[in-house]
């Protein structure tokens, strides 16, 4: 998948959570895969069994861990490089279950949280997960090496607003059409330091859950 040298970063969301309360559980430890999840986590796996990846980059979080884990087995020549920086962006509903159409988000108490949906008021700003999130393709890209291929396992919000960044696309956006379905891949080509093209895919979307509905959301 080397084209012309360039470095290749792919940028894989976890898979299905363990999570029946349907809680937000953000940054919560304690959260890790399903049996689906773990099936998601082996067929992305299967998927880079024959790709020549050179560097492996994960987010700290459980369920991230536990879906990078297949594959690095299958490439055990290469370290897992914990980074913070693709974690789950903070938000302040963390813990709280939105309960059916959202019923948690007409507390008065949230109202405040809700006031600029631009920024967003309710958790990290769009720009400051722009911005860790560049730093550690960046970063992954170097590691790879001209020509390599690195994997980095983040989460929905953080893999779609570096995607945004990367084509140039404003930040603000309805969070039920993101484009980043569990367990997907977003690949960013990177020459010279720079990001010059952005492609996406979804080797696991047999797998994925039938959706329930098409409230707010806020990451995942």
């Amino acid at each position: 998948m080397s084209v012309n040298n360039a470095t290749i970063v792919h940028v894989q969301r976890h898979g299905q959570v363990e999570n029946p309360d349907g809680v937000l559980y953000g940054r919560i430890p304690g959260y890790g895969l399903s049996e689906l999840g773990h099936r998601m986590a082996a067929r992305l796996a299967e998927h880079w069994a024959d790709v020549p990846l050179t560097h492996l980059r994960c987010s700290p979080l459980q369920r991230a861990q536990e879906t990078m884990a297949p594959t690095a087995a299958g490439h055990p020549h290469l370290e897992i490089a914990t980074d913070e920086r693709v974690i789950e962006a903070a938000n302040e509903f963390e813990g709280l279950v939105f309960g059916k159409d959202n019923a948690a988000l007409r507390n008065p108490r949230m109202f405040w949280h809700m006031r600029n949906p631009l920024r967003p008021s309710w958790g990290e700003a769009y720009v400051d997960i722009a911005a860790r999130m560049r730093a550690a393709i960046a970063d992954a890209a170097e590691a790879a090496g001209q020509g390599g291929q690195a994997l980095i396992v983040s989460h929905q919000l953080p893999i779609f607003i570096a995607r945004r960044a990367a084509e140039g696309r404003p930040f603000v956006h309805d969070p039920r059409a993101r484009q980043t379905t569990l367990c997907s891949v977003t690949s960013f080509t990177v020459r010279d330091g720079a990001i010059t093209a952005v492609a996406y895919a979804e080797p696991a979307a047999d797998l994925l859950p039938v959706k329930k509905g098409r409230g707010f959301k806020v990451g995942t």
